[in-house]
């Protein structure tokens, strides 16, 4: 009883003004009784004594007519769209998992010996555990010494997370020391954008006692949450040296040893969560696991809150009644409706044509729900590129459908009516597969000089100034001599599902990536050779 009177006290419409159409229920009632009543129609032709005379048979008796199920309807209708509530709830999208940024000390103590195999390689066993934990939400990989830098954004691809977690190294930071503030301060940059609160996980050795302000401040933001993990043993450990064996110093080895009363002090001085590893059990990665849940129920509780719309309540009987308009007698010529809607819909006829296709194209039962892009799209994802270039009115998606069909001329000539670095690209890119390397070349300097670090244009830029280098001149080549295109495979295409509806949201976005096969030919590297060198080129434009 007492939920009962709870929620009555808090009963209240949502969208109030939609009860007025009560009133226009009653009024169609009380209209449609009035015109047949036949006393009233002839109350001022006939006099009154003569009527009750002529009136025979009439009867006052309840009879239900459409008008009342009509009625009934709109009653209905206006109270579910009124929006009844009398309970809170949390906003749908804020249920998702919250965010993990994952922070990885890679000083050279990460190399001790303590644990089994060393405190790194046991560290990247614990982030496996956590990802298989994680069923949903982003996670991203940032390593940090003296230094911090992005490895991985957030993604919810555990392959691609393994295989850089598989490929963290110490040597990979160029910059020696261990500066956690700095890590913190990069990665609440990054995670302040998500519209989720999350948690930044550092998995180290040691503490930076300099950084217990930057933690606490960060504790006490209200944003991403800090926790640290401690990884290693009291009794320490040997480094093992990256080329076999330890690391010696003045003819004995270099120990490291796990200060677990700096821990505890940095736990207590910060108000940071902080705890061991533990070596036999994935108690640790469940304790991280909690930690990132009730941070994110924590944010969201209090004035995130919004009112539940029970409104829906309503449909089963609304559906139940309406289905009686199909009854004998009472059934709605929903033919003339129809027509009228197909005809509202039916597409206007075009003004003028943005490539030949379209002035060809006839109009489609299809093109009532979806937009050419649409159809486009649906051909692309089926594999049959051919018809989506004939489809799509997007120039970037039109070549690109091209590109994938084997029509490179009509691909140039699509790329060619957009201005930008990424429509350079893939214009070089169907250029090259014509054999044009020249012109190839010089749309790839173009797309460098509008989006400089560019390593995709940079290796094919490359590619194509060696092929044109092993050229013969065209009046000395013989013609059956000539080199056949590189046979590159199409380019990766991405969606772009994180734009809200207001920005275009059922829209896509090309994702230009390198050509794979291009890209491997000129960098033949391992995953943790291609982070040291991105690492150090960071630290010398002094970027993260």
């Amino acid at each position: 009883m007492q939920a009962i009177a709870d929620a009555l006290s808090h009963f209240h419409f949502l969208r109030p003004w939609w009860l007025l159409v009560l009133a226009a229920a009653a009024l169609l009632v009380w209209a449609v009784r009035r015109r047949g009543d036949v006393r009233w129609r002839w109350r001022r032709t006939i006099a009154p004594h003569l009527l009750d005379a002529l009136m025979v048979g009439e009867r006052r008796r309840l009879k239900l007519r459409p008008v009342h199920l009509t009625a009934l309807l709109l009653a209905l209708g206006a109270i579910a769209l009124a929006g009844p509530s009398w309970r809170q709830e949390r906003p749908p999208f804020l249920d998702d998992k919250a965010p993990l940024a994952i922070a990885v000390d890679l000083s050279r103590t990460m190399d001790a010996v303590d644990v089994t195999p060393t405190r790194l390689e046991r560290a990247k066993l614990k982030i496996k555990a956590l990802l298989a934990r994680r069923d949903g939400g982003g996670t991203a990989i940032y390593a940090y010494a003296g230094s911090a830098h992005l490895v991985l954004p957030l993604t919810d691809d555990n392959n691609l997370l393994q295989t850089f977690v598989d490929a963290l190294q110490t040597r990979i930071v160029p910059a020696a020391g261990r500066d956690m503030a700095r890590a913190l301060r990069i990665i609440d940059a990054d995670l302040a954008h998500e519209p989720v609160p999350g948690t930044i996980l550092f998995l180290t050795d040691a503490v930076d006692p300099a950084a217990v302000a930057a933690f606490r401040a960060q504790a006490g933001s209200g944003r991403s949450q800090p926790v640290v993990l401690g990884i290693g043993t009291e009794q320490g450990g040997p480094l093992r040296a990256a080329e076999g064996g330890f690391v010696e110093q003045d003819g004995a080895r270099v120990f490291a040893r796990l200060d677990v009363a700096a821990f505890r002090r940095f736990g207590d001085d910060s108000g940071v969560p902080v705890a061991a590893f533990t070596p036999g059990s994935d108690d640790d990665v469940a304790w991280v696991q909690r930690h990132v849940q009730s941070h994110l129920e924590r944010m969201q509780a209090g004035n995130r809150t919004r009112w539940k719309d029970e409104g829906w309540w309503l449909m089963p009987p609304i559906a139940l009644l309406a289905a009686l308009w199909f009854r004998k007698g009472w059934t709605v010529r929903w033919i003339a409706a129809l027509l009228l809607a197909v005809a509202l819909a039916a597409p206007p006829a075009r003004l003028h044509a943005q490539q030949p296709s379209d002035a060809a194209r006839p109009w489609r039962l299809a093109d009532l729900w979806l937009t050419h892009d649409q159809q486009g799209r649906r051909a692309f994802e089926q594999g049959d590129f051919a018809r989506a270039a004939t489809l799509f009115d997007d120039p970037m998606w039109r070549g690109i459908a091209q590109y994938r069909a084997g029509q490179y001329g009509q691909a140039v000539q699509s790329f060619a009516l957009l201005d930008s670095p990424q429509a350079d690209f893939n214009q070089g890119n169907a250029l090259a597969r014509q054999g044009q390397y020249r012109e190839a070349a010089g749309r790839y300097r173009q797309a460098l000089k509008r989006q400089p670090q560019w390593p995709a244009a940079t290796a094919n830029l490359a590619l194509m100034e060696k092929l044109l280098a092993q050229q013969k001149p065209k009046d000395t080549q013989d013609p059956d001599d000539q080199e056949d295109p590189p046979d590159v495979p199409p380019d990766e295409i991405r969606y772009d599902a994180s734009k809200p509806p207001e920005q275009g949201g059922r829209s896509m976005r090309v994702g230009v990536t390198q050509d794979a096969e291009i890209w491997m030919r000129a960098i033949q590297t391992t995953p943790t050779d291609l982070l040291q060198r991105k690492f150090a080129l960071q630290r010398g434009e002094g970027q993260r």
